[in-house]
């Protein structure tokens, strides 16, 4: 079994496909290098969801086919998180997209 991280932040995000394109853009080219420069972070992919996603609520089956994004990053720890360099990309231009994605961030620990 390859070596896992001990902790990873997954931020998922449903893009408005009027700004996808610029957001794809901005993510590979500006966002994704910077945070890769923050101390503690290792390493970060990014992934398209390949098919609907299948839910279930209650027991409720459901099918969501929104375009969604993921972007997985390796952490030495919950920390990385914390440092300056990464609080301060974190949010550095966002700002265009607010009002056209919706994101969800976590962050796991291994067990």
């Amino acid at each position: 079994m390859p070596h896992l991280p001990p902790c990873l932040l997954i931020v998922t995000a449903e893009i408005d496909p009027a700004v996808e394109a610029d957001w794809n853009q901005w993510y590979d080219e500006v966002h994704l290098p910077e945070a890769l420069t923050c101390p503690g972070v290792l390493r970060g992919t990014r992934y398209l969801a390949a098919r609907d996603a299948a839910l279930t609520d209650h027991g409720e089956k459901t099918a969501d086919s929104a375009r969604v994004y993921a972007a997985v990053y390796e952490l030495d720890s919950p920390e990385a998180l914390e440092s300056e360099a990464f609080r301060d990309m974190a949010v550095r231009g966002w700002e265009r997209f607010t009002d056209r994605i919706r994101v969800r961030a976590q962050v796991f620990q291994s067990l």
